[in-house]
């Protein structure tokens, strides 16, 4: 830290780490851009790392994992609120008009596995009188009154009796239980129009974005905002029969009757896997209980996480690791474990669960949408870069030069990630960020 400060190139890194929003991890890249006139061969201008600290040009790691990188999943965060509210009151290429189309928050939940610690309000966990004792020898009752950080949480009151098979294959199926779902639902919406499902598209739009949330006790379950448009997307409202009463009915019908099976493997019989008994469907409104705010701000906190709160790791598992070297909760050290024992099922190859065992199964995208949802987090980035670039042209860094016109040869090449101890002590402290190295 000491030799950084004092080196004569130390403004120019810390030039870079500011650049960088204050990433943990940010990408070394090592290379050359050059501009060229076609019409007379001339160079124009010339960027080359050689002349940066160390030799690198320092890039933003772009995660969205908080865990990895607070800084970078905080702009992903962002930009998430921005493309799920503008799906909600308009704005960025979707008309102000969207406000009136028949629009539900609708939270999809994951059947019981085992009786776990929980929170109920004020109450006990699982106070019960004359509380039966499992095969194994416990008493199934808890009388504790947990707190919200409570390690307990999500763990089995009796882990020889929790269905850890059957809970990392709900996770596994959970992104084929929600393609079902969407697929149910638009056959259901065509039925109670009065029409086949192939003309439904002329008279109809399914618009979502969803994100996926883990429980304490390590299953997913599903937030989603389930919009109905006109045929043209959100520009067109949806024809007059196509209310927020009709979208509910449908929803409610899709999911009780999608399912996803399991053929049998092993000693363990065939399965077939629903969506739990918990369904949770709410209006959303300008100025009621639920606003357009909250519902933005609570997809997007969701979209940056993982399965860290299970106690789980946010890297991918060797099958050859010692699961007993890491710092796991035992609760999720079984999870990963019953992953990599499926995993070697060649039945099962399907599900990849050996690759995905750290997500515990769950191999699906955290934050989806429909395609005419709202705008796309590829539009919102380039319009950042946009701004960063007509920012740098005006301040002076960059030369001015007309894209038609220069001819421009670039080469790249990675040349690592990450900051040392002592640059990430020194990076926390011009960008106020905080966060081990």
């Amino acid at each position: 830290m000491i030799t950084r400060l004092n080196a004569p190139d130390y403004h120019r890194w810390a030039d870079q780490v500011r650049a960088t929003g204050g990433c943990r991890q940010p990408i070394h890249l090592r290379g050359k851009v050059e501009h060229w006139d076609p019409a007379t061969g001339q160079l124009l201008h010339r960027y080359t790392t050689r002349r940066e600290p160390d030799g690198v040009l320092r890039l933003p790691c772009k995660t969205r994992r908080a865990s990895r990188c607070p800084a970078c999943a905080e702009v992903y965060r962002v930009d998430t609120y921005h493309l799920i509210r503008a799906g909600l009151i308009g704005g960025k290429g979707v008309p102000e008009t969207v406000t009136a189309h028949p629009t539900l928050f609708v939270t999809l939940t994951a059947p019981s596995f085992g009786t776990v610690h929980s929170r109920k309000g004020n109450g006990p966990c699982h106070a019960r009188r004359n509380a039966s004792t499992c095969p194994h020898g416990k008493v199934i009752s808890c009388t504790t009154k947990h707190g919200p950080d409570d390690p307990r949480l999500g763990e089995p009151l009796c882990p020889d009796c929790y269905d850890y098979t059957g809970s990392v294959l709900f996770n596994a199926l959970a992104p084929l239980l929600w393609k079902r779902f969407a697929d149910s639902l638009r056959r259901h919406l065509a039925k109670l129009g009065g029409l086949a499902l192939r003309e439904l598209r002329h008279h109809l739009t399914l618009s979502f974005a969803k994100v996926a949330e883990y429980q304490r006790r390590g299953i997913v379950h599903f937030h989603a905002i389930v919009r109905l448009d006109g045929p043209g997307g959100p520009t067109a409202p949806p024809p007059v029969w196509a209310t927020a009463d009709v979208l509910e009915q449908a929803v409610r019908h899709a999911t009780h009757v999608v399912s996803a099976p399991i053929p049998a493997i092993d000693n363990h019989p065939a399965r077939l896997f629903k969506w739990g008994a918990q369904l949770d469907i709410r209006p959303i409104t300008l100025d009621g209980d639920l606003t357009e705010q909250a519902v933005a701000g609570y997809i997007a906190k969701y979209a940056t996480k993982a399965a860290e709160c299970v106690g789980t790791l946010d890297r991918r598992i060797n099958p050859l690791d010692n699961l007993d070297a890491f710092n796991l909760r035992e609760h999720a050290k079984r999870l990963i474990a019953e992953c990599l024992r499926l995993g070697a099922i060649e039945d099962l190859a399907d599900l990849r669960l050996t690759q995905w065992a750290h997500m515990l199964g769950f191999r699906g995208h955290f934050s989806t949408r429909s395609r005419r949802y709202s705008t796309t987090l590829g539009a919102l980035r380039a319009a950042r870069e946009d701004h960063a670039r007509d920012h740098e042209i005006t301040t002076g860094r960059l030369p001015l030069f007309d894209d038609d016109t220069v001819l421009v040869i670039s080469e790249w090449t990675y040349a690592g990630k990450g900051h040392s101890v002592g640059d990430q002590l020194l990076a926390a402290a011009l960008t106020g960020t905080r966060g081990r190295p």
